[in-house]
């Protein structure tokens, strides 16, 4: 368990996809996702492993939930500086969205 001080630490925000690549050095399938946070954070890219569910031309304009504060990782020879957040489910990854358009950068709590 953690506590609710841990829970808070986590800095969770909405950003709308606006460039998608194929992870051509990943060791699994996966997109290279540049995500538009608004003017307080701005683009961050973030490596994804989504392939199954959702091809790149669906992806541009869809806003999603992701994390913003973790440490940078390099996955293949990507900086992934955000973690986009969804279920692992039995169809594979189904990605977090918000169901009404949010300004970027917006908060999620």
């Amino acid at each position: 368990m953690i506590t609710i001080e841990d829970f808070d630490k986590v800095e969770m925000r909405a950003g709308t996809v606006i460039d998608v690549k194929d992870n051509k050095k990943s060791r699994n399938p996966a997109y290279v996702v540049s995500i538009d946070f608004g003017e307080e954070i701005g683009i961050k890219k973030s490596s994804a492993q989504i392939t199954k569910l959702y091809k790149p031309e669906d992806l541009i304009g869809t806003q999603v939930i992701c994390c913003v504060n973790l440490t940078p990782i390099h996955i293949g020879s990507v900086k992934s500086e955000v973690r986009i957040l969804g279920t692992e489910s039995e169809q594979g990854v189904v990605l977090l969205r918000p169901t009404e358009t949010v300004k970027n950068g917006d908060k999620v709590f």
